[in-house]
């Protein structure tokens, strides 16, 4: 099991869970209530779902879709290790994972 956290742009916790190699992290921060909206459900039509991952997990993952780069161009607040967490799966051979909300993020669904 993979330890993983959510910080809010501050740098403070936002949540907290564990969960098994190969899970999605958009379905683990909706399932903790986090502002993670996911819009259009993973099919990389919206950047509602853009969480910033520290350098070395970023470099861990494979990298990023031609199609996710272009969606990222659009979002606010865009890191270099900026990443859509619909398309972010847990890897194997990790104990923890951080992703961290981007400034000004907004869950426009809770308005």
């Amino acid at each position: 099991m993979i330890r993983v956290r959510f910080l809010n742009a501050d740098g403070s916790l936002a949540a907290e869970t564990v969960a098994a190699p190969g899970a999605r992290l958009l379905d683990l921060a909706q399932a903790l209530g986090l502002p993670l909206e996911g819009t259009c459900e993973g099919a990389m039509a919206c950047s509602t779902c853009h969480v910033i991952l520290p350098r070395d997990l970023f470099r861990a993952l494979p990298p990023p879709t031609e199609h996710e780069e272009d969606m990222l161009d659009f979002t606010a607040h865009v890191a270099p290790t900026s990443r859509l967490s619909c398309q972010v799966y847990l890897p194997d051979g990790i104990a923890e994972f951080t992703a961290s909300l981007p400034p000004g993020h907004t869950n426009m669904q809770g308005r």
